[in-house]
């Protein structure tokens, strides 16, 4: 999961939840119990197993009635614990085209000694569940294989046939990564409409009430870009100015002073309009400004002073690692630094590798891509069809609380299913604190309000979708 963009605004009350298991209804307990099983199978790529998750969810699914050929696993010979799985259930329309659920098994590293709680057992405290992956996605993904598991026992009758995709590898970069397999190999297991994924959702102010639902429409690309430096070397005691680390040094600066055009897209312009009319102060104006005319300086230094609008409004590319030299008391003959690039909507990465090297302008700093190579990013569209339903029923779940359109600055497999024509939609419904409750970082957590309300409320929307087309 990527950075969720917050505008705030109005504020909702969040509604009154079960805090404890003897208050769940029955269909809560029993999606408690996949929710856990999944949370502690490790995932990690040092020493987990993807391939064992998705037999577990699997499991569920073929108890709940699916046939073996409506479960495909799937996996490399060179990854065999990192494989996935993809379930489908047939609509009863021939002219429905079908509805994909899509979400990440894989999570980020935790160490034990790093957590207050083992990051691999489902804990309930205080109103939140800990462990890794309670938020970031294995809450999404448990609520998909929840959701498919309950519309077979319940024989749905469902126009649209509504697939579940679960893959491997979102959260490590050169990591098999599911998603694109299956986009690249098994497009047609995948086809889809339009795919519901993670991206999306809410932010409250860390107090208990939430402040706006998002709904993820676009994301960047991520690319990797290698500066290099070379130079002859020899004793330190003779230093010369040619230096390999030197001359990285100089390219740095300038990467760190360059900075992209200002653009916009639909998505992005909807974002600023609709989130800075929320708004009653310099910063809300300045957003009305910026979608109005996307040239207005004084609105854009206004944005420029928030590090998540500054990132929303172009390209960004940031230093992120460093190597050089050989010795202590050796001159360097190699230096080196990775360049992570973010790339607005609709740029390529070879026109990015452009734009570094006449930012750098030093001929003897080469700058090479970093595999992989990701697709070119394409928003999809703010289909009413798509936006309306989550709108509508967020109107009644989140009463007074903004359901705004946003770009992610961040990432998602998403990019790899808009690459064969399959437009993919962050969904609202769950909802973090402003820290993002420790995703990617220590004692991730989900509040279990959150998880609870946002499973009723995505698996109403789904069945929306699923009968209308």
């Amino acid at each position: 999961m990527k950075n969720w963009v917050v505008a705030a605004g109005a504020i909702g009350l969040l509604g009154a939840m079960p805090a404890a298991a003897q208050e769940l209804r029955p269909d809560q307990v029993k999606f408690r119990e996949l929710y856990k099983e999944l949370v502690e199978t490790n995932t990690t790529l040092s020493s987990g197993s993807c391939t064992l998750a998705a037999e577990r969810m699997g499991a569920h699914l073929k108890a709940a009635g699916y046939a073996d050929s409506e479960l495909t696993y799937f996996s490399a010979p060179e990854h065999p614990k990192e494989g996935g799985l993809v379930a489908v259930l047939p609509g009863t329309s021939r002219t429905a085209k079908p509805l994909l659920l899509l979400a990440h098994i894989d999570v980020v590293e935790a160490r034990r000694s790093d957590w207050q709680r083992d990051p691999f057992t489902l804990v309930e405290e205080n109103g939140y569940f800990y462990a890794r992956g309670t938020a970031d996605d294995k809450a999404m993904a448990s609520i998909w294989t929840d959701l498919m598991v309950r519309l077979k026992q319940e024989g749905a009758k469902l126009e649209r046939t509504v697939k579940l995709a679960l893959t491997c590898g979102e959260e490590t970069t050169g990591a098999f990564n599911g998603a694109q397999w299956l986009a690249q190999n098994r497009p047609g297991l995948i086809a889809a409409e339009f795919a519901l994924n993670e991206g999306g959702g809410g932010r409250t102010d860390g107090k208990g009430q939430l402040l706006v639902q998002n709904i993820q429409v676009g994301e960047k690309a991520v690319q990797n870009y290698r500066l290099e430096t070379t130079s002859p070397g020899g004793h330190s005691s003779i230093p010369v100015p040619d230096n390999a680390i030197y001359e990285l040094a100089d390219a740095l600066v300038k990467l760190r002073d360059h900075e992209f055009a200002v653009q916009l897209n639909d998505t992005t312009r909807a974002y600023f309009a609709k989130a800075g009319a929320a708004r009653g102060d310099e910063l809300g104006q300045a957003m009305v400004a910026i979608a109005a005319h996307p040239n207005d300086k004084a609105a854009e230094a206004v944005l420029n002073r928030d590090r998540t609008y500054h990132s929303l409004l172009r390209t960004t590319c940031v230093a992120t690692l460093l190597e050089g030299g050989h010795a202590n008391n050796a001159l360097p003959q190699h230096a080196e630094a990775n360049v992570n690039c973010r790339l607005f909507p609709g740029n390529t990465v070879e026109a990015t590798q452009a734009a570094l090297e006449q930012a750098i302008g030093n001929p003897k700093v080469t700058v090479t891509r970093v595999p992989p190579i990701r697709p070119l990013a394409k928003p999809p569209p703010l289909e009413p069809k798509v936006i309306g339903p989550m709108e509508k029923l967020a109107a009644r779940y989140f009463p007074g609380v903004p359901v705004i359109p946003s770009m992610t600055t961040g990432g998602t497999d998403g990019v790899f299913l808009g690459a064969i024509g399959i437009p993919v939609y962050g969904v609202p419904g769950l909802w973090l604190d402003p820290d993002s409750n420790g995703a990617h970082g220590l004692n991730e957590r989900m509040e279990v309000r959150a998880l609870y309300t946002g499973r009723d409320y995505l698996t109403e929307l789904v069945k929306t979708y699923a009968n209308t087309h």
